[in-house]
């Protein structure tokens, strides 16, 4: 296995989303890609990545591979990607472990083993969203740190006019309130007004990715899990996070 990505620092965004959440994971590699799928040690949120063959410069891969690995080790490696940096992956001849090179002005090199981290198959959850809203990573961004000041959990919802994030303690509330025609909302479609309930770290984790003016797509339904979509080039990242259930 040949994988050979033409900017290392597009790579590392995505592996910068991916190990926001998750410690430890199996990508797959076959003929169609490189993908992964997989949730965090409190089972309450989901990562589902896929970065197409297209994407690679070079793309040589002969029979379906699983690559168990340390993402957090892996994130650290790519950290010293480099602007114009070229990305070389490769499998040894025995399978152990994944050879990361970056290779600009100097060839760098860094050989990690692979680990043991197969949970069989993890189904997507099946949602009838009620809205889908896809809006300016900031606008999501920004409503964040205001509910931060407010309480750790944060509510997400849509009316008919427009998209809300609330919070509540005993320090007070927040209303933060985009209406549905603001030039920040790029798409709008509800089926019924839906709020739900979720952690705001969660939340925060995965918003750190995406720039302030990237898109993000929120789907939503009452009380169910919330689906976040984002591209990163040609890799899509979707995360699904479980809401808490409670009274508003």
């Amino acid at each position: 296995m040949k994988l050979v990505f033409e900017d290392a620092t597009k790579f590392k965004k995505s592996i910068d989303a991916i190990a926001a959440l998750i410690d430890e994971a199996e990508f797959i590699v076959n003929e169609k890609g490189l993908a992964l799928k997989a949730t965090d040690p409190s089972q309450i949120a989901m990562v589902d990545f896929e970065l197409p063959k297209d994407a690679f410069k070079e793309f040589d891969v002969k029979e379906e591979i699983a690559l168990g690995l340390d993402l957090d080790y892996l994130r650290q490696i790519m950290s010293r990607a480099k602007s114009k940096d070229m990305l070389i992956l490769e499998l040894n001849p025995e399978k152990t472990a994944l050879t990361i090179s970056f290779k600009g002005k100097s060839t760098r090199s860094f050989s990690i083993p692979l680990i043991d981290v197969s949970k069989g198959q993890i189904p997507n959850p099946k949602i009838e969203f009620e809205a889908d809203v896809k809006l300016e990573a900031s606008v999501l961004q920004e409503a964040l740190k205001d509910a931060e000041l407010i309480s750790g959990h944060v509510i997400l919802g849509c009316t008919k006019d427009s998209f809300y994030v609330k919070a509540n303690s005993s320090k007070g509330t927040l209303n933060n309130e985009t209406p549905k025609t603001e030039g920040s909302i790029k798409e709008f479609k509800l089926k019924s007004e839906c709020k739900a309930m979720f952690p705001l770290d969660y939340l925060k984790d995965m918003l750190k990715t995406p720039s302030s003016d990237d898109i993000i797509a929120l789907h939503l339904r009452t009380d169910a899990p919330v689906r976040i979509d984002f591209n990163i080039d040609k890799a899509r990242v979707t995360y699904y996070l479980a809401p808490r259930i409670e009274a508003e």
